[in-house]
């Protein structure tokens, strides 16, 4: 049996749509929207270019459809591990945060944790290596990296009201 193919199409200021046609030749496609919505769209058996049934996503929707599709990762904003013991995951910073409209530098996180913030993503912007005199907001995901537990603990820094 052959991999399954997923074609990639450019939805130019809407995002990028995924295409994949199944061992029982069902097309299914994803629309990853610029602003972390994802689109789920399932077409007609009968018509191929139909769509019989399409469901939008939140961001968080899709990741937690992504954790029960993929249960090894131990939770829905975990993004990557590797062998090495090192994990990226997304940690959200809530408005009733105390470090809302802080400094990242005032967290300390990489003193305190071990763990790096590697990216910053504000709606539908991506802010790479962010420096400690950035402006956090409630509402950002954050990029951390480090090890399980530096992750951990930079989640829990960053969870304090």
């Amino acid at each position: 049996m052959s991999a399954p193919r997923l074609r990639t199409t450019p939805l130019p200021g809407i995002g990028v749509q995924y295409d994949l046609v199944t061992r029982e030749q069902r097309h299914l496609s994803v629309v990853a929207h610029r602003d972390g919505a994802r689109t789920v769209n399932v077409y007609r058996t009968d018509d191929p270019d139909s769509c019989a049934q399409s469901l939008r996503l939140t961001g968080a929707e899709a990741g937690a459809l992504i954790d029960a599709l993929a249960p090894s990762h131990h939770s829905a904003s975990l993004l990557y591990t590797t062998d090495l013991g090192l994990v990226a995951e997304r940690v959200e910073v809530a408005a009733t945060s105390r470090w809302n409209g802080r400094l990242l530098g005032d967290t300390r996180m990489r003193t305190e944790t071990g763990a790096s913030i590697v990216a910053v993503l504000r709606r539908a912007e991506a802010i790479p290596s962010p420096t400690p005199d950035f402006r956090l907001a409630g509402g950002d995901t954050l990029i951390v990296v480090g090890t399980r537990e530096g992750v951990d603990a930079a989640a829990a820094i960053l969870g304090r009201e």
